[in-house]
């Protein structure tokens, strides 16, 4: 590090690591001008998403002193209790896609219908699916939540208004996928089908900075089975049988409650996620669009396995599974090889 005339950076408080760091670190900003490869409306696309992770960063942050916690008094469009920053998240993600000039149709979990870009002007090739803020319930008593997001290019003709048509598809066309997550730090793992990339933000400079490529222990990681052991008694016979092995051979159970901060631990310590079906949620309790897909995506691409078990008469990928509309719901099962096919080996010997 250059020495201006005897004065050194630890002088002003600060460390010449930190800079270095700071310095030399890829940026989310130059990750995405060089892995969209010159695909100038994409990398317009994905720097509106990250704008949106770090304004609801901040609203997350002044939560408590600004008075937004709380519900909001409404449901949204599956039925839950809203919170007000549920309303903030929405309408950040809402508008920063909006104004990015790139979108079609835009899915949000707090929107009963989709939003469609009238606007030729106004609008691109892309459609988006995101849960504005992920795991919500949990905001109020400063548990970590997140938003995930799916992206889809349009398949209909760009001189027409996009259809909810050009999103209803399997998630295996889902070009581009991700999750921020709101905790201890906030962090931006992304994906566009080449790999999963971490990035955490610097407050300080406000800008994500690379921190690995996610992959899950080829060992299978951690023995560690995450699931809301409430709903047990309503599961298939193998997600029960599944369980209980668990018990009786080490593992350890770790439940959040919020699928970000769920699925951010199985990607990077191992074991296994699960929310299937049971016998009041037949379809599973987790949207498609703007859940499962996304983190289906990322999981694969970090080597792991995301599978619905068994869903409508056959065990699949969840990236296969085709929505029927844009707030549809699969079971979940995801995380490392050696636990899913456990799970899924139980059910074709059941």
């Amino acid at each position: 590090m250059a020495d201006y005339h005897g004065l050194k950076p630890s002088q002003f408080g600060l460390e010449p690591e930190m800079i270095s760091k700071r310095v030399n670190t890829m940026t989310l900003t130059q990750f995405i001008v060089e892995d969209t490869q010159g695909d100038q409306q994409l990398a317009l696309l994905m720097n509106a998403i990250q704008h949106a992770c770090k304004v609801c960063a901040n609203a997350i942050k002044k939560a408590g002193p600004c008075d937004l916690y709380g519900l909001a008094g409404t449901e949204n469009s599956t039925g839950d209790d809203v919170k007000k920053l549920d309303l903030i998240a929405n309408t950040v993600w809402v508008d920063s896609l909006k104004h990015s000039g790139v979108c079609c149709l835009l899915v949000s979990e707090e929107e009963e219908e989709p939003i469609i870009i009238e606007d030729a002007d106004k609008r691109g090739p892309f459609c988006v699916a995101f849960d504005p803020l992920d795991g919500s319930s949990n905001i109020d008593c400063n548990v970590s939540v997140g938003s995930i997001f799916s992206v889809y290019r349009r398949k209909s003709s760009p001189d027409t208004p996009a259809t909810v048509q050009d999103i209803l598809r399997p998630g295996q066309e889902c070009i581009a996928a991700g999750y921020s997550m709101f905790g201890a730090a906030t962090e931006l793992v992304i994906t566009y089908g080449q790999g999963v990339y971490r990035f955490a933000l610097d407050r300080a400079i406000g800008e994500f900075l690379f921190v690995e490529q996610v992959k899950f222990p080829k060992d299978g990681g951690k023995k560690i089975y995450s699931c809301n052991e409430g709903n047990l008694h309503s599961w298939d016979q193998p997600i029960k049988d599944f369980v209980k092995e668990c018990k009786t051979t080490g593992y350890s159970a770790r439940y959040v409650g919020s699928m970000v901060s769920d699925v951010h631990r199985t990607l990077l310590y191992g074991g296994i996620f699960l929310y299937p079906a049971d016998k009041k949620s037949k379809k599973g309790k987790l949207r498609v669009l703007y859940e499962g897909f996304p983190m289906a995506m990322i999981t694969e691409q970090a080597g792991g396995l995301a599978s619905t078990g068994m869903f409508l008469g056959k065990i699949g990928r969840i990236l296969e599974v085709m929505p029927e509309h844009i707030h549809d719901r699969c079971p979940i099962i995801m995380g490392g090889e050696r636990d899913v096919k456990e799970v899924l080996a139980l059910y074709q010997s059941a």
